[in-house]
């Protein structure tokens, strides 16, 4: 059985529930109250992070809400406690992105990702509370960051994936300028109720298209298709069994509050008569680093390793996918030992039948 390990390689950390954006796939409860995070938070998951940092690559990833409704002081006051070891990245939605906060990015070391999924017309989910598009705005961050020439990455939402949409895509981000592309089908999680299964045939054909629409033009870091390919590779060299690491990555999400919940960010904020409010303790009251030795009122953990463990013995994919995430098994299932998911069927196994689909297709290097 993997258990879970006491050291992450990341941490997230909520600055604020606050977005100022609603789309309408997007997962989060608290997203019109704006709760922030206080430095005294901040400093308690320094207290564990730093040393981390100092022996080895670490992360924090801020992510909301919108990160950047915070504003510069504060997300500057709480980055202060960190060492300049510690990596910080923002995921942003990029609507408030100008030149002062490019200038943030940059002093601060901080790496960008931004959300856009795709041409005007890809982006009807992506509005303000209104209902007002936000395609422009989020295009002037873009163009902020182009002029500063921050390196950035993009994540895209597809809610329907179907023929020529993949290399539509791809070709939006190629003249966007990003250096690496993450592709989320949409999820059911959270307060997003759409239902997110589409056929076999047109999830796999979608991955397909992009894996050879990329191989066409290589020129950005494809997040899903490079994993893909690295999962191949090891499958035909007899070392598939070493691609997943030996203990789950506890990828704690310290809520605004300080509240700690592992293994998946899509539970914070959310309870459940059975299992509480999935959270581990808080950070104000006990270290981090001693909460992921003792994570405390893990019944809901417990079962997720019970459903792992029946992956294990059921699926084919197991090692490819190593078990999906806690917060699809919850919201697809109302509990966390079930099994296949809607997820994981579109963005794992129908992932990996697409990419093995494109290379049966094509032809062998001429010699």
């Amino acid at each position: 059985m993997r258990g879970i390990a006491t050291v992450p390689s990341f941490v997230v950390m909520q600055p604020t529930t606050l977005c100022n954006l609603d789309c309408s796939y997007c997962y989060l409860p608290l997203r019109a109250a704006d709760r922030q995070m206080s430095v005294a938070v901040a400093a308690a998951v320094a207290g564990s992070v730093n040393p981390w940092a100092a022996t080895r690559r670490f992360s924090v990833v801020w992510h909301g809400g919108e990160p950047l409704a915070v504003g510069r002081e504060r997300l500057g006051a709480l980055l202060g406690p960190f060492s300049a070891a510690v990596e910080h990245h923002v995921q942003t939605n990029a609507t408030l992105i100008d030149d002062a906060w490019c200038e943030f990015f940059a002093e601060h070391r901080m790496r960008v990702s931004v959300s856009v999924d795709g041409a005007r017309h890809r982006n009807g989910e992506r509005h303000g509370r209104g209902g007002r598009p936000a395609y422009d705005q989020i295009m002037r961050g873009i163009d902020a960051l182009r002029r500063h020439d921050i390196t950035f990455s993009a994540l895209c939402v597809v809610s329907d994936p179907r023929p020529g949409l993949a290399t539509e895509l791809y070709e939006f981000f190629l003249d966007l300028g990003c250096d690496v592309l993450g592709i989320n089908i949409e999820e059911t999680e959270g307060v997003n109720l759409r239902p997110n299964r589409w056929s076999p045939e047109a999830v796999a054909g979608f991955w397909a298209e992009l894996l050879g629409a990329w191989r066409q033009a290589p020129r950005i870091h494809l997040r899903e298709v490079e994993w893909t390919l690295r999962y191949a590779a090891a499958v035909l060299d007899g070392t598939a069994d070493e691609v997943l690491p030996r203990q789950l990555d506890p990828m704690p999400t310290i809520g605004y509050d300080g509240s700690v919940v592992l293994l998946s960010p899509e539970l914070a904020g959310f309870s459940d008569p059975r299992y509480g409010d999935f959270t581990s303790g808080n950070v104000l009251t006990t270290g981090l680093a001693e909460l992921l030795t003792t994570p405390g009122r893990a019944d809901w953990i417990t079962e997720f390793a019970a459903g792992v463990e029946a992956c294990r013995r059921e699926c084919p994919y197991f090692r490819f996918c190593g078990g999906g995430h806690a917060a699809n098994r919850y919201f697809e299932h109302g509990r966390f030992d079930g099994t296949e998911t809607n997820h994981c069927r579109n963005s794992k196994i129908h992932l990996l039948e697409g990419v093995l689909a494109h290379a049966r297709d094509e032809p062998p290097p001429a010699a």
